[in-house]
């Protein structure tokens, strides 16, 4: 290569790397918006290694989660926070806290004690009592308590500037860290700001005072409520009024009660439907001889799921007849298959509509959430205000708490089918019932398959809490095994509900694969 060729690339090279040098110095002027200089020559430090860098920011030191609050840094400000709270209680506690406040407190609980033993031991001496004795040792005993406690009091009184030094180091520490990371995680969230400028850049003065007035409440509670425990009443107890409660209560009984006697009619059919059903599965389980019931589940299940699942669900159905579970195992795999179906009847084709619709599923996904995440007793409260006790409210309860994974894989599923074979499709002239039956069901069966899944086993866990309102079967002799300590009753159902929930589970979604 040339000489003059050789010296224009170099020459390229070296306006290429200015440019360079003068963008990222403007990005970086541009994102920490003060003392830019500064930052430049650190940034460029730290970018030339992938490693960590330490440096020394004197700001982030002294203003410590402040200063990454107000930069935006609050995965770093949160724990910093947290230590630097930790050590300043200690030194408050160790400078101006009552170390021994307890141990006082258990001393004048003893004392009221012993001076109520010292008046019987005093009456007993008197009236010439045999249990003179009794009294004089558990007087003894309490005065050798109380000065037990005094020793230990004292003690503790002592270890105040041990306390307050331990704070005082934790404090110096955890300053140190903050001062040698806090250019570190400016400059990674810098990175993320060239990529996606969203992010928050800059230290506005709203940013940092809301940092400080929020930092400075937490230390100022904490360092309060450690150091003066019992001093500071609204930092033991939230402030509020029983009247409030009270209110509240009536409010929510006047609703219940405004809603059971406009809406009888509309209960009334819900639950002569969920019963129908019931009964009729229960007829058919129950009162049909146990050989045709047995041999006609064997027989769906090996048509489904195979010769294998036909071969465990014998096992699991003789299980359930020798040890005496037979009529009750099938009236609760009534109650679960009425669940169960129910959850899918109605959560498949909804959502098949929510695939589609996401509006509509962003409006009904805080009620599922609701619907899983409520503790199962406490929606058991209105369901027995509205359909009262019995299997028809069990059947309810269960489907509350265990119809929404079908749901949700369903939307799952179908969003995933690629757009890609759904446009195929339609290019080919395919119809949209043609495309929902034989291109977005088929592909999203292996998700729908999962949603019924966990909607029979969610309906498994509330078969023993369904218990509780009449539902009977199996989750009756778990309930009795519960009261009265009976392991071995307990254990034998709660496996015969296993083995009913997994019959039930190959037999709707079981496929069986060629």
């Amino acid at each position: 290569m040339s000489a003059p060729i050789k010296n224009l690339l170099d020459a390229s090279d070296t306006d290429a790397a200015r440019d360079f040098s003068q963008n990222r110095e403007r990005d970086i002027s541009e994102f920490v918006d003060t003392h830019s200089e500064y930052y430049v020559k650190k940034f460029n430090k730290i970018g030339e290694s992938a490693r960590f860098t330490p440096t020394f920011n004197i700001a982030a030191g002294l203003l410590g989660p402040i200063w990454f609050g107000a930069r935006g840094l609050w995965s770093w400000a949160i724990p910093f926070l947290i230590l630097e709270t930790l050590g300043l209680v200690q030194i408050a506690r160790g400078l101006f806290g009552d170390l021994a406040a307890d141990a006082f407190a258990r001393i004048a609980s003893i004392e009221g004690t012993l001076e109520l033993r010292k008046r019987q031991l005093a009456s007993a001496i008197e009236s010439g009592s045999d249990k003179a004795d009794v009294y004089q040792r558990t007087v003894d005993s309490l005065e050798a308590n109380i000065g037990g406690i005094k020793l230990e009091a004292q003690a503790m009184a002592e270890q105040g500037a041990t306390i307050a030094l331990t704070g005082l180091a934790v404090l110096l520490t955890v300053k140190l860290v903050q001062a040698l990371v806090g250019n570190w995680a400016l400059e990674q969230r810098f990175s993320e700001w060239l990529s996606d400028r969203s992010v928050r850049s800059g230290m506005p003065t709203k940013h940092l005072v809301f940092s400080a007035i929020f930092m400075g409440l937490i230390v100022i509670a904490a360092m309060l409520h450690y150091s003066f425990p019992g001093k500071f009443a609204i930092l033991n107890e939230f402030p509020t009024h029983s009247g409030i409660r009270a209110t509240a209560i009536g409010w929510v009984e006047q609703f219940f009660t405004f809603a059971t006697t406009r809406g009888d009619a509309l209960f009334d059919a819900i639950t002569y439907g969920i019963r129908s059903i019931l009964d009729a599965l229960e007829l058919v389980f129950v009162s049909t001889p146990w050989i045709v019931i047995a041999s006609f589940i064997i027989l769906l299940t090996w048509l489904t799921a195979g010769i294998r699942a036909a071969i465990y669900s014998a096992a699991f159905l003789a299980y359930m007849g020798i040890l005496g579970f037979w009529e009750k195992a099938m009236t609760t795999l009534a109650l679960l298959g009425t669940a169960a179906c129910l959850s899918i009847i109605i959560g498949i084709p909804l959502g098949m509509f929510c695939a589609r619709r996401p509006r509509f599923y962003r409006f009904i996904q805080p009620i599922m959430d609701f619907m899983q995440t409520m503790p199962a007793f406490v929606f058991m409260i209105p369901v027995i205000a509205f359909f009262g006790t019995g299997k028809p409210a069990a059947v309810i309860t269960t489907m509350i708490f265990g119809g929404t994974p079908v749901v949700r894989l369903t939307v799952l599923g179908l969003r995933g089918v690629p757009e890609s074979v759904r446009e195929a499709a339609i290019s080919f002239g395919a119809s949209k019932w043609y495309l929902l039956t034989k291109v977005d069901l088929p592909l999203a069966s292996p998700s729908i398959r999962a949603g019924i899944n966990q909607t029979i086993m969610l309906s498994l866990a509330m078969v023993v809490v369904a218990s509780l309102i009449g539902a009977k079967g199996l989750g009756e002799d778990v309930l009795e095994a519960l009261q009265y300590a009976n392991v071995g009753q307990g254990i034998l159902a709660g496996f015969s509900i296993l083995f009913c929930a997994m019959i039930l589970d190959r037999l709707v979604q079981g496929a069986r694969k060629s």
